[in-house]
Formats: C-alpha cells, sequence, structure tokens
C-alpha cells in the first residue's frame, strides 16, 4: 500500500484498435542518416514490390552536390556500369552515380507481436502492423559492371584469335533421352534452393507511386490509423462486459455445451442475441432483416441500449439509403466465398451490389436489365440484389423497399453528412470500374417517378405538378426569409429576387431544366430536394431560383460563400501546385467533413463555380493532351496549375507546365534541357528536383504532371 500510495496514477489513456489498415500496414527500417535529414527530404524517384514475398526496391536520389560526394568515383562507377556511351537503358543517364536502390528484407516472421500507435487528442490508436521490412542498399549495378568487364575481355580475346578459324569443325553430337522424373525427384527438384529462387524471379514486379510525408493523399491514408468510432461498441477486443470478462476466466466445461439444446444454423434467440456483445447482435440482425430502419433496431435492442452506441456500431455493417440501414455487402459475401449460381467471387458480387444500393440513393426506382448491362453478373445474381432491398412492381420496375426516413434524417444531420462523403467515394470507385460516363449517370434523381424509358408525357407533368405543390410552402418561406435579409443588410443592393406565378407550364419547363443540369457537383451538399431526399440530407435547407444549388447570383465575389471557397481554393493550391478537378473535389469533400454543422460552404458549391473559383485565384487550366484510349474520367483529365505563386521558381514552373500542355509524358533530360533552354541557365539538380516535386510524379522512367498517370 505504501509503494502504491508514492507512485500514484497520473494520467488514464483510453486505447482504441484501428482495423482499417490492418492487412496493409507495413513498417520500413532505413538505413540510419543524420539527424539533420529525413528520408521524405529526399526524391524517391521509382518504387516496385513482389506482393507474395513481401519484397520492395526503392529507387532514391544521390545529392551529387553534398561536399561529401566525390565526383570522380560517381563518373568512375557510371562508367564502369554503363560504358562509354550512354542510351536509354543505361542505368545512370546522368553519366554520373546520382542514385541508389534499396531492397527489402523480413527482419521478422512474426508481426503479431508489433503494432504502429498514434497519440491523439488523450487517446491511443493501434494499428496492427501486417510486415516488418528492413531497407539495405543494393549492389546489383556492381555485377552489371563485372558483366560489361566480362564482355569486353571476351572480345578482346575474339579479335587475337585467327581469322583462318571462322569455320569450325564439323562434331560428331551426342542425343540422350531423359528418364521420366519419379515423384521424390520432382519433390526434391522443388523444394531446392535453385527452383525456389526462380520462382521468386518469374513473380513480376508492381509499380507504385510514392507519396511524401506532406502530401494531401498521405494526410488522407493517415487518418485510417485512427479507429473510425472511438467507442468500445467497435473495439470489442479491448473493451469487454463483466460477464463477457468472466466468461472468457471461467469457460463453460464440454459437458454443459453438450446438454444445450441444438438450433438450427441460422436461428437465434432474442434471449441468446442479447448475451452477445452489441456489436455482434447489430452485425447479426442486420445480416438476416438486409434492410431496416433505425427506429426498428432501436425496438430490437431494447430500451436500455444507447442510440448513440447503436448508430456508432450500425455504420460498420450498414449504409444509409434514404434514411434507411442497408447492410453492406462484404458482410453478405465475405472474402473468398462465391455466387450459387454463377462462381462468380465475392469481390466482384459486393461491386455489383454495391451499384445497385447506390442506385437507389439517386432514385427509388430500378431497373433489373439496365444494372445487369452494367454489372455484367447473371440474372439470378442481380435479382439475389434486388430482392434484398426492393420489391417488383408490374411496369415499373423495382421500387426500394422501405418509404423515405425523413425522421432519421432530420435528427442526425451529422450521421447523414458522414454517410454522404462515403457514397461519393463509392460513385467515384464505381464510375471507374464500370467506366459509367455522364450520359450513364442519372441526372437528377426523382424520388417518385418510375425510370424514364417507362413513363410517359402526362405522367411526367402529373409527377412535376405535385412535386411543386409539395415544395410552394418550402419556397415561399425561404423567399421571404432572403427577402428580409437582403432589407436587413443591403449588401447586395443590385441584386433584385424575381418572382414567378407556379403555373402549371412552368413547373413542367422547370422539371426539364433540372433533368437537363450536368453541372452539380458529386461532393455537393447542395441540390435539389429530391437530390437531398435520395441520400439522405435534409430538404430543410433547399432555396429557389438561383441559390438551389448553391451559385450566388453573378458578380456576387463578395459573400460568404464565395469568400470561403476562395480561400479554400488559394490554400490548396499554396500546398500543391498542381490539381486535377476530381482531386481537388476529393480535397474540398475532405474539407468539409472537417467543418462545424451549419457551415456556410454547406449551401452547395456546383462544378462550374468551383471551377471559376480556381481561374479566378490566379490558376490557369494545362490542357494535357491525354491518350485517345485513356480510362481518365472528364473529371481527371481537367488540370489546374497555380501560375503565380511568388516564389523563384515560378518561371521554371510555367516552363514545364507548357511542356505537359503539348506531352502527356515526358523524360527527365528533356525536361532539364528545356528549362535551360528557356531560363538561360545552367539549373542545379536540386532546383530541377524541386519543381519537378512540385508538379510532377515518376513511373516507369517517365513523368507526369501529378493526377494524369494512368496505371
Amino acid at each position: 500500500m505504501a509503494n502504491e500510495e508514492d507512485d500514484p496514477v497520473v494520467q488514464e489513456i483510453d486505447v482504441y484498435l484501428a482495423k482499417s489498415l490492418a492487412e496493409k500496414l507495413y513498417l520500413f527500417q532505413y538505413p540510419v542518416r543524420p539527424a539533420s535529414m529525413t528520408y521524405d527530404d529526399i526524391p524517391h524517384l521509382s518504387a516496385k514490390i513482389k506482393p507474395k514475398q513481401q519484397k520492395v526496391e526503392l529507387e532514391m536520389a544521390i545529392d551529387t552536390l553534398n561536399p561529401n560526394y566525390c565526383r570522380s568515383k560517381g563518373e568512375q562507377i557510371a562508367l564502369n556500369v554503363d560504358g562509354a556511351c550512354a542510351d536509354e537503358s543505361s542505368t545512370y543517364s546522368s553519366k554520373l552515380m546520382d542514385k541508389q536502390t534499396f531492397c527489402s528484407s523480413q527482419s521478422t516472421s512474426n508481426t503479431a507481436r508489433y503494432a504502429a500507435a498514434l497519440y491523439r487528442q488523450g487517446e491511443l490508436h493501434l494499428t496492427p502492423l501486417h510486415g516488418i521490412l528492413q531497407l539495405r542498399p543494393s549492389f546489383s549495378y556492381l555485377d552489371k559492371a563485372d558483366a560489361k568487364h566480362r564482355e569486353r575481355e571476351a572480345a578482346n580475346e575474339a579479335g587475337d584469335s585467327s581469322q583462318d578459324e571462322a569455320e569450325e569443325d564439323v562434331k560428331q553430337i551426342t542425343v540422350r533421352f531423359s528418364r521420366p522424373e519419379s515423384e521424390q525427384a520432382r519433390q526434391r527438384r522443388v523444394q531446392s534452393y535453385e527452383f525456389l529462387q526462380k520462382k521468386h524471379a518469374e513473380e513480376p514486379w508492381v509499380h507504385l507511386h510514392y507519396y511524401g510525408l506532406r502530401d494531401s493523399r498521405s494526410e488522407h491514408e493517415r487518418q485510417y490509423l485512427l479507429c473510425q468510432g472511438s467507442s468500445g461498441v467497435e473495439n470489442t477486443e479491448l473493451v469487454k462486459s463483466p460477464s463477457e470478462y468472466l466468461m472468457m476466466l471461467m469457460p463453460p466445461s464440454p459437458e454443459e455445451e453438450k446438454d444445450k439444446p441444438v438450433a438450427p444454423s441460422n436461428v437465434l434467440s432474442m434471449a441468446q442475441l442479447r448475451t452477445l456483445p452489441l456489436a455482434d447482435q447489430i452485425k447479426i440482425l442486420m445480416k438476416n432483416v438486409k434492410v431496416m430502419p433505425f427506429a426498428n433496431l432501436m425496438s430490437l435492442l431494447g430500451p436500455s441500449i444507447d442510440s448513440v452506441a447503436v448508430l456508432r456500431g450500425i455504420q460498420k455493417v450498414a449504409m444509409l439509403v434514404q434514411g434507411n440501414w442497408v447492410v453492406k455487402s462484404d458482410i453478405l459475401y465475405p472474402k473468398d466465398s462465391s455466387s450459387p449460381h454463377s462462381g462468380v467471387p465475392a469481390e466482384v458480387l459486393c461491386r455489383g451490389r454495391d451499384f445497385v444500393m447506390w442506385k437507389f440513393t439517386q432514385s427509388r426506382w430500378v431497373v433489373r436489365k439496365e444494372v445487369a448491362a452494367v454489372t455484367k453478373l447473371c440474372t439470378e445474381d442481380v435479382k439475389d440484389f434486388l430482392e434484398h432491398m426492393a420489391v417488383v412492381r408490374i411496369n415499373k420496375g423495382w421500387e426500394f423497399i422501405l418509404p423515405y426516413d425523413g425522421e432519421f434524417i432530420k435528427k442526425h444531420p451529422d450521421v447523414v453528412q458522414r454517410q454522404h462523403m462515403l457514397w461519393s467515394g463509392i460513385q467515384a470507385k464505381l464510375e471507374k470500374v464500370y467506366n459509367l460516363v455522364k450520359e450513364t449517370l442519372p441526372k437528377k434523381p426523382d424520388g417518385q417517378s418510375g425510370p424514364a424509358g417507362l413513363v410517359s408525357g402526362d405522367q411526367r407533368v402529373q409527377v412535376a405538378r405535385s412535386k411543386a405543390q409539395q415544395n410552394h410552402a418550402l419556397l415561399e418561406r425561404e423567399l421571404q426569409r432572403r427577402k428580409e435579409q437582403v432589407r436587413a443588410s443591403m449588401v447586395l443592393p443590385s441584386v433584385r429576387i424575381k418572382e414567378e406565378p407556379m403555373s402549371e407550364e412552368g413547373e413542367e419547363e422547370e422539371e426539364q431544366e433540372a433533368d437537363e443540369d450536368e453541372e452539380s457537383m458529386d461532393t455537393s451538399l447542395g441540390g435539389a430536394l429530391h437530390n437531398r431526399l435520395a441520400n439522405g440530407l435534409p430538404g430543410g435547407r433547399v432555396a429557389g431560383g438561383d441559390s438551389f444549388n448553391g451559385h450566388p447570383p453573378p458578380g456576387c465575389a463578395s459573400t460568404p460563400v464565395a469568400r470561403e471557397l476562395r480561400a479554400f481554393v488559394e490554400a490548396t493550391f499554396q500546398r500543391q501546385f498542381v490539381l486535377t478537378l476530381s482531386e481537388l473535389k476529393r480535397l474540398f469533400n475532405l474539407h468539409l467533413a472537417s467543418l462545424p454543422p451549419g457551415h456556410t460552404l454547406f449551401s452547395g458549391i456546383s462544378d462550374r463555380m468551383l471551377q471559376d473559383t480556381v481561374l479566378s485565384a490566379g490558376c490557369k487550366q494545362i490542357l494535357v493532351p491525354f491518350p485517345p484510349q485513356t480510362a481518365a474520367s472528364p473529371d481527371e483529365q481537367k488540370v489546374f496549375a497555380l501560375w503565380e505563386s511568388g516564389d523563384m521558381s515560378d518561371q521554371h514552373r510555367q516552363v514545364l507546365l507548357e511542356i505537359f500542355s503539348k506531352n502527356y509524358r515526358v523524360r527527365r533530360n528533356l525536361i532539364q534541357s528545356r528549362l535551360t533552354q528557356e531560363c538561360g541557365e545552367d539549373l542545379s539538380k536540386q532546383e530541377v528536383d524541386k519543381v519537378l516535386k512540385d508538379c510532377c510524379v515518376s513511373y516507369g522512367g517517365m513523368w507526369y504532371l501529378k493526377g494524369t498517370v494512368q496505371s
């Protein structure tokens, strides 16, 4: 007791287990370097990996201007390796040893005892390591130099021999036939070192993209080191209830287990269910029911369960669709499983079912033939997807099985916002996998009408009239509110709110114009009322007129929305000089997620408004000539760059951007020669490296503008 009093507890720290990167996180151990220099400061020219062997090769630049670098030795090594004539296949194109290769080896085979820890805001987040790799310098260039030396010696010996011996004497050849290999001999050959080395050499290298410590994608990936839900619901390995802890200490005997009546594997009573941890209860219920409103889930779990804990647990196993929760595809189709109908692997099934779920976030109706045409799955698999979450209607298609839950949407806007971000990421992935173009994507979701090919003109007018009647009162209130704001502030005296009667023709034209609108931004939280409804967003913020999609009136650059958006754009391009529209929208999406509820940017930002703000902030669009067969989406082909940042490298970056306006990919020696020619000075290697690091990425020996490389 005395010792405990002398050593009091200073602080208690909660420990969480993060699993997002559990199967992907590796620890690289670099050779020791001075404390003043980090490996992130050294340009990584290329990286590649052999996944099965967990073998990595990194190619890093050497600072040839360092006073400790021996230039004569570097030139001698380059000469020995490549010879006097340097070409594209040369190891050192600059005729100087200016790079070094590092190869990995496993430091330990058992990494179950190791984890990466991240301490933030009084919480310790642990992520298990999948592998620990030690990087050591590779001296394969010395083998290449020896091979060159042997070739030269062989050539000299051949030159000294007499030319009279050009024709060789005819020799007798003995043909032998090998005996059939026995099973024991084959096993010995397979287990031999030579055979294993050959198998390892046959595995192809997979080229990687290297992102530095301060890159936005690295910052995004580091967020996965944090437990997604900091609660005991998602950390059942670390947090146990008293009864569970007692069960672990004193497990039941095998005799007691045998005395229990055996029930079918797919049947679980509510009494048995409530003995499980909360996370397992939610998972079992969602896996059996497939689609459920949150209120029904709470009634099944019991009144004593905390709704906040249930909300955190449900987001691990389900996605929000029209205010209801639909079980995730990977819960129904676990890894290494396959379709009972077609034998398709689980990964393809999950992708197809995610497409169906995403379609229901855009509309209440889905056509089976359209899903089958896009996913290329058999009819039975597609029918299984639809039966999980929809009911068939004759001559209309499949309608979502549950009505829209507006009460949950209004009560939990933070959950709705987080789910909207997740759906934006899933949509981007589906567009790449299925090569969806804008013509195939739904333009404006309609929560009531059926598919466009099954709706007549009269039905379309009826739907437009009913929608206008439903939204009329809401639009009137919003109009009055905006009138009062204009009168009170008098900030925009030249702006006049246009009032028009809501006639039947006007309603129909409004519906048609909304259907033709393709400027809506994927990451925008604004949009039409039914767009919010279908994606689980509240409709209380919908305005009329031009501000319906979040656009301020023309010429209103001084509005709070425009100022906030311009500040975000300027800060983003100061950190990253080159961005595609797709990457900019992703960063804006992350920025929105970090803002508090009710922020002015939640009014909605369109693609056009974002692009206009980028151009007005001193950036220019670079018309990169993509290959004809490129897989890049239209947003990925729109490349913007900061033209002037005020530093000494502005002129160098402008020359580099002009090069990429005429070339999709360029070699380094061409870039260096063009920079020297345009700038009129012999640039150092560090200056060229800085410009390339700001604007470009290296892949397969070529340089591309950031965001344009297609692996």
